[in-house]
């Protein structure tokens, strides 16, 4: 008798652990701290909240080869491998690199019913759009208008534009260049185009980072306090940062707008494990080592990095779409996601026009309000972009 009840407390246990688990799968592929940290934390926030497959949770997370054009054949692999898994609902890559279209691709054919979700793309936009079911990127062109608009509400009456001739062979940031300098134009703004080295040349990172730090008192002293810098290099942004703080003048935000790129090496920050992940209180130590320098009010960033709210609010737009709760090409539904990760901070997406003007409504572009240390944020996500800004042949005519 003694052995019959207790087989059956084993048989309730189990069913009980069978019942808690997760109804669904959500696959997350980011890439490593070495290579992408903020991601990884956006994956682990999700984890956090919702388990590891592995201990009967909702998600399964996976990393990127860390020399992704090398490994295609890898990247495609560890996406496909997703569709053996019967409860696997959805698949977020972030960032898409080499093979998630192709990776996509054999999925769908495998799995139709798998929700495909690509952030930051990497590869041809018409064709991950052709695969994925939602496509998410930093929204460079309406950021081309408001970079200058953000300089503006600080007082600007210079942007200072540094960059080099790989980066302006990119079709992107050149436009967003031209909208930068239209816009200047408008805002009665001077618009200055400088040079620097590529960080990727003979000079290698540390040669065009001391380039900066040599150069950059001197722009300030010729274009003023009132001059704000922009450098379309992450490497470059610690230079710039340490030198406007030090010797004067404006940084609305950088390229890549985190808190964690470039402030932390230009300022001295020191974060402790508990911080990773922590957004504000990450805000909270650069804003003070901001107000130490005396550069409160005149330097700003997002205040939630955007890889992290990407790859985490994709994950959770993902589960209440599968949960019955969310259209999948809702904007309100889609910045709701993103708000989870990012309380406090506005976001405003758009649709995606390619080369041929067709609109892609499963491509996003998205960007977050800009934070001003020692001020607050700047309200951009309430701004209207003037249409003309969108014209692809602005700065050409």
């Amino acid at each position: 008798m003694k052995k019959l009840l207790l087989s059956l407390l084993f048989i309730v246990l189990f069913a009980s652990i069978t019942l808690a688990d997760a109804p669904f799968h959500i696959g997350i592929m980011t890439g490593t701290v070495s290579q992408q940290e903020d991601e990884l934390r956006g994956a682990e926030r999700l984890i956090e909240e919702y388990g590891r497959v592995s201990d009967g949770g909702m998600i399964s997370h996976v990393t990127s080869p860390d020399n992704p054009d090398a490994e295609i054949e890898t990247t495609i692999s560890q996406i496909t491998a997703w569709a053996d898994d019967p409860l696997m609902k959805a698949i977020v890559v972030q960032t898409s690199i080499s093979g998630t279209t192709e990776g996509f691709r054999r999925v769908r054919e495998l799995r139709p019913d798998i929700l495909l979700f690509a952030g930051s793309p990497q590869e041809d936009p018409a064709m991950i759009a052709g695969v994925a079911d939602l496509v998410m990127q930093n929204d460079n062109i309406s950021r081309g208008y408001l970079l200058i608009l953000g300089a503006k509400k600080l007082g600007a009456d210079t942007f200072v534009h540094i960059s080099f001739p790989r980066h302006m062979s990119y079709e992107l940031l050149s436009r967003r260049r031209d909208i930068m300098m239209e816009t200047c134009k408008d805002f009665g703004i001077e618009f200055v185009n400088l040079g620097a080295p590529d960080p990727r040349s003979d000079v290698g990172v540390a040669g065009a980072q001391q380039y900066l730090l040599e150069k950059v008192p001197a722009w300030i002293e010729e274009y003023g306090q009132k001059a704000a810098f922009f450098t379309t290099n992450d490497a470059l942004e610690e230079p710039l940062i340490r030198q406007v703080a030090t010797f004067g003048g404006l940084y609305v935000e950088g390229d890549y707008a985190s808190p964690t790129m470039g402030y932390p090496g230009a300022l001295g920050v020191k974060f402790e494990e508990a911080d990773k992940g922590n957004w504000p209180n990450i805000v909270k130590k650069v804003e003070e080592k901001v107000i130490e320098a005396g550069a409160a009010g005149r330097m700003g960033c997002w205040a939630f990095s955007y890889p992290y709210c990407i790859a985490a609010g994709l994950g959770e737009h993902a589960k209440r779409i599968i949960e019955g709760k969310s259209e999948l090409l809702d904007k309100t539904d889609i910045i709701d996601a993103l708000g989870v990760y990012s309380p406090g901070a506005g976001w405003n997406a758009s649709y995606y026009i390619d080369a041929d003007d067709v609109v892609r409504k499963n491509f996003m572009l998205v960007y977050q309000d800009t934070y001003i240390f020692g001020r607050g944020y700047l309200n951009q996500t309430s701004e209207v972009i003037p249409e003309k800004y969108y014209d692809k042949n602005i700065g050409k005519k």
